[in-house]
């Protein structure tokens, strides 16, 4: 997802979960800032390198594809991006490193979901906004997985939006990918910019959906592909349907963290405060468009009557900076969130038995 959903519909999940507005701004505000927390920005701001929770595109190039790089990449990207759903998934073909990259493809509703809301729990606003954007992305990013590899994330000439038909079946539009980095996507060709094909199996263009560009954080989208982990069959993907409840669950998690409700558990969405609302949620989501921060931002804003800043990634450098206590500041307590997410994720992968974040 990018940031009209992380930043304006995660505002608008923290309202509806019963946030005032000062709290619900400083939520999406970390959830956004999951997005820009690399290591060249946290030498900006003076934090640990350690608590990176993206990479840049000039990162990532210089980036080390040895085991020990992908390591390194692995702990990011699965940890805040591209959360696995099923660590122990039942794997009957391939070699161990197949196996390992195959458990890392992300999806909602997993365990780690469960763990990253909870671990997020009593530990301040800053937390809650980065377990939201963990949480999001794992609707948005279902079936890629947070580690380079071209059999898991690589898409090809098989790739169509399906449009309602005019009969029972949708119809099929194929989509184009360019890569040219510089260029317009355009949602009526429809023409997308993915990365450029590289047949190397840990080269960087095969991390996550790079190969399929932003097409998958787009809302509005339905698409199918035939990717290789899944035997060359088609796998559909329904944004629409998948957004507006990566939006509930936020509802609920964020009402479970706020300590409404006493449990958080998978597959559990909070329909009944997002029911007066549902229809200005469904034309923000299907309306097509590659940024839907202004609706976002509208509905935002008639929710709490209030105006919802934009975002500033460098909004608390100066209090970080100044402070004799830095972890007791908001990027003091973001970056003590995002090393603690991290680390759960690590461990947990690394106790699977999967080696691609590190040994035990």
């Amino acid at each position: 997802m990018q940031g009209d959903f992380h930043y304006y519909a995660t505002y608008c999940a923290a309202i509806l979960a019963g946030y005032d507005h000062k709290k619900s701004v400083d939520i999406c505000h970390a959830a956004q800032l999951v997005d820009h927390c690399s290591e060249t920005w946290l030498k900006k701001a003076g934090g640990p390198a350690q608590a990176a929770t993206t990479q840049l595109q000039t990162e990532l190039l210089q980036a080390r594809t040895d085991p020990m790089g992908l390591c390194d990449i692995t702990r990011i990207w699965a940890s805040f991006h591209f959360l696995p759903r099923d660590l122990y998934a039942v794997v009957n073909r391939g070699a161990r490193n197949y196996k390992d990259k195959y458990r890392l493809i992300c999806g909602p509703n997993g365990d780690l979901t469960v763990d990253t809301v909870k671990l997020a729990k009593g530990k301040g606003l800053e937390a809650a906004g980065i377990a939201m954007h963990v949480l999001a992305d794992t609707w948005a990013h279902t079936y890629f997985a947070g580690t380079p590899s071209l059999v898991i994330n690589n898409t090809n000439w098989y790739f169509y939006e399906l449009l309602p038909g005019d009969g029972g079946d949708p119809e099929r539009r194929q989509i184009r990918f360019s890569h040219n980095p510089s260029a317009a996507e355009d949602v009526d060709r429809p023409v997308y910019v993915g990365s450029v094909y590289q047949p190397y199996e840990n080269s960087i263009m095969n991390l996550g959906h790079g190969r399929a560009g932003h097409l998958p954080d787009y809302s509005y989208i339905r698409y199918v592909y035939l990717p290789a982990w899944g035997d060359y069959k088609e796998i559909v993907k329904d944004n629409p349907s998948d957004y507006e409840r990566a939006f509930s669950q936020m509802v609920y998690a964020l009402t479970y963290l706020r300590g409404e409700n006493d449990d958080y558990k998978n597959d559990t969405y909070d329909k009944d405060k997002i029911a007066p609302h549902i229809d200005w949620i469904r034309r923000i989501i299907a309306k097509r468009q590659v940024d839907a921060s202004a609706d976002w931002k509208e509905f935002g804003e008639s929710l709490s009557g209030e105006v919802v800043p934009d975002f500033d990634m460098d909004e608390y450098i100066t209090e970080y900076a100044e402070s004799s206590n830095r972890s007791d500041t908001y990027l003091g307590r973001f970056f003590e969130a995002a090393l603690l997410q991290k680390q759960m994720v690590t461990k947990k992968i690394m106790e699977s038995g999967n080696r691609l974040a590190g040994l035990k």
